[in-house]
């Protein structure tokens, strides 16, 4: 299993804030493939992360 380290998690657009925020979520540290299903989901180009509801 890969180690997540702060290269991998700036190669995938998050910010130091975001990783703390993404590890408060899952009560853990993240595995490539959430780290990466957050890249996208929170990426501009997507914007789950400013979406409002309702």
């Amino acid at each position: 299993m890969i180690k997540i380290n702060k290269h991998i998690v700036s190669e995938h657009g998050i910010s130091e804030d975001e990783f703390k925020l993404i590890k408060e979520i899952l009560q853990r540290e993240p595995n490539l493939l959430e780290l990466g299903i957050f890249s996208v989901m929170w990426s501009e180009h997507c914007s789950y992360k400013s979406t409002k509801s309702g």
